[in-house]
């Protein structure tokens, strides 16, 4: 039986708001938990971000379930690798039907808020997975993938990433072709983990709307994972959002900073999570963030407070307008700041808007309802080359 934990120290005026906003989260990296572990979703867990109680705790209504492996695992065996992972998504909502639904649309999203459900819906994060073949493309969409992250960290075949060599000075010929397709499917396109060129170019190629699923500001922490203030202003005039992440290494610039300074801790790091843990991907991110926070106890790197991501809201706000951004934490797939650890803990985000002096309505809006907006914009574009289609 689950044991509720104490409520958080808020203003009434904060929960109720939060109770009453649909909350959208378009990142967790949860989904390596079901496929490596086995892990279920139905009881409260003590490690890790991503659990249904937890969910319920931090009044989150609908979830994006990230697919992902490395840009090293390629060809077949990643194509196979994600449908496994997606299957055990679907598997996993099964199990639960009285707490989960499987989502694809806003008006989804809509439906299970009033079923009193939480929404879940799946991606995968990396155009490698695709092994450059359309028709996987096709498949994806057919198993409910709503949106595709185009590289990860590795530069694809077709796609430039912001943390590899460049290849294609942006995208390829075949990498607009992608594009093309996700249009004509409804698959959002996603440019969290492309380079500054591939940024540009998905940007004018794209018919649709396009968004950072997991992303932050540059402008206050210089990762090339990050958006620049040019590119969150261009997103948003192209009625896209950006979904600020929560990990430590893109909303801190003294933690980066010391993070380059001893690239020694980041091997160490990740030499101790593999010795523990093999090849679970899973567990290696789960060990990664234990070390970080022992690395952060001994003085080796700064602490990074919660209070970050709403810095990080309020900058792009003000470059993109409040209506284009929103919430994609990377839960499960990355180091949370303190004060953030799981999901439970994303009313504090409502409280601190409120505070900062944010209307009821804007709240509203960043922490899901621009999301939602976004999710239609994308379904009206399809079915606006829908109707193209059957008129040439």
């Amino acid at each position: 039986m689950d044991t509720p934990k104490p409520l958080l120290s808020i203003s009434d005026r904060a929960r109720e708001l939060h109770q009453r906003s649909i909350v959208v989260d378009t990142h967790v990296d949860t989904t390596q938990r079901l496929f490596f572990d086995g892990f279920g979703l139905g009881q409260r867990h003590s490690d890790g971000s991503v659990d249904i109680p937890r969910l319920r705790d931090g009044g989150v209504d609908a979830i994006f379930f990230a697919v992902w492996m490395p840009g090293t695992i390629t060809g077949q065996k990643a194509v196979d690798s994600a449908f496994r992972q997606l299957d055990a998504v679907h598997l996993e909502i099964g199990r639960h039907p009285h707490e989960l639904v499987f989502a694809r649309t806003a008006a989804d999203i809509h439906r299970a808020r009033a079923n009193h459900r939480i929404a879940v819906l799946l991606a995968v994060e990396g155009g490698h997975m695709m092994n450059r073949d359309l028709n996987v493309l096709r498949e994806f969409s057919a198993r409910g993938v709503t949106y595709m992250t185009l590289t990860h960290a590795r530069t694809t075949d077709w796609a430039d990433a912001s943390t590899d060599a460049p290849l294609h000075n942006g995208l390829s010929d075949f990498g607009r072709e992608v594009i093309h397709e996700m249009n004509r499917l409804g698959i959002m396109v996603d440019i969290s983990h492309v380079s500054d060129t591939c940024f540009s170019d998905v940007l004018e190629t794209s018919a649709a709307p396009i968004f950072a699923s997991h992303s932050s500001c540059r402008a206050l922490c210089p990762s090339p994972r990050n958006l620049t203030d040019d590119m969150i202003h261009a997103l948003a005039q192209k009625g896209g959002v950006v979904q600020i992440n929560f990990h430590v290494g893109f909303l801190s610039r003294e933690f980066r900073a010391a993070e380059s300074a001893k690239p020694h801790l980041e091997k160490r790091t990740d030499e101790e999570a593999q010795r523990i843990c093999g090849e679970n991907m899973a567990c290696q991110i789960l060990e990664s963030d234990r070390i970080v926070r022992r690395l952060v106890g001994e003085g080796e790197l700064p602490r990074v407070d919660w209070t970050e991501i709403v810095r990080h809201i309020d900058h792009a706000t003000r470059i993109a307008g409040v209506d284009h951004v929103g919430l994609g934490s990377d839960f499960d797939g990355a180091n949370m700041p303190f004060g953030m650890e799981d999901a439970s803990r994303m009313p504090l985000i409502t409280e601190a808007l409120l505070q900062k002096g944010y209307s009821e309505i804007d709240i509203g809006k960043i922490l899901g309802g621009n999301m939602l907006r976004f999710m239609q914009g994308v379904e009206a574009a399809r079915e606006s080359l829908t109707r193209k289609g059957r008129t040439e």
